[in-house]
C-alpha cells in the first residue's frame, strides 16, 4: 500500500477525493499525514475526524515551517505527497526528494503560475473567452505549476458560463483527475 500525505491550505476537497477513493479500495493507498497552514482549515477538521495524522505547520507555529514539513513527510515515510489546495510554494527540498502531485483547476501551461488559483483562474478563463477548460495534474517542481503533466481533461464552456458555474463543474472534473492520475502513478 502506497503512503501519501496531503498538504491542504483551506477546504482540502483532493483530500477528500483522495480520502474515499482509498475508503472504497478504487486506489491502494493509505493517507498518512494532512498538514495545514491554516488553523481554521476544514481538511484539518476533515482528517482529525477520519483519525489521520495532521499537523497545524506555519509561521507562527515554526521558525522554519520547511523544514518542519520535510520533517513530518519523512517521518511519515510517505511516497507520495498531494497537494489540496495548498496556498505555499513548496520547499525545492521537498519537490525533490518526494513524489510532489498537484491538482491545477485549468489546462496549463495556460493560467498557471502565482496568484492563479480557485476563482482567479475561471475569472480569468472567462474573460479570456476561451472555449474550453479543465483539470491539470502533474508533478510539482519549485516553479509554480511547471511539472510534468500527468494527465488533463477538459470541459466545454457554456454559452452562459460564469466563473462560478465553470468552478463548480471543474471541482466535480478534478474529483475524477485526481484519482485517475493516481492510478496512473501507482501502475
Amino acid at each position: 500500500m502506497t503512503k501519501v500525505a496531503i498538504l491542504s491550505s483551506h477546504n482540502g476537497s483532493g483530500f477528500d477525493t483522495l480520502y474515499q477513493a482509498s475508503q472504497k479500495k478504487e486506489l491502494d493507498i493509505e493517507i498518512v499525514l494532512l498538514v495545514s497552514n491554516n488553523s481554521t482549515s476544514l481538511a484539518l477538521k476533515n482528517a482529525k475526524k477520519c483519525n489521520i495524522k495532521n499537523q497545524l505547520v506555519n509561521t507562527q507555529t515554526d521558525s522554519n515551517p520547511d523544514a518542519k514539513i520535510y520533517e513530518l513527510l519523512e517521518q511519515s515515510q510517505a511516497t507520495y505527497v498531494f497537494l489540496s489546495g495548498y496556498m505555499k510554494k513548496v520547499s525545492k527540498e521537498i519537490a525533490e526528494n518526494f513524489k510532489v502531485i498537484n491538482s491545477h483547476p485549468a489546462l496549463l501551461p495556460k493560467f498557471g503560475g502565482k496568484g492563479m488559483y480557485g476563482r482567479f483562474v475561471h475569472e480569468a478563463v472567462i474573460q479570456n473567452k476561451e472555449e474550453v477548460s479543465g483539470v491539470t495534474v502533474h508533478e510539482v517542481n519549485e516553479v509554480y505549476d511547471d511539472g510534468k503533466i500527468i494527465l488533463q481533461k477538459e470541459i466545454i464552456l457554456l454559452s452562459e458560463e460564469t466563473a462560478q458555474s465553470l468552478e463548480s463543474r471543474i471541482k466535480a472534473l478534478e474529483k475524477t483527475a485526481i484519482v485517475e492520475a493516481f492510478k496512473q502513478c501507482l501502475k
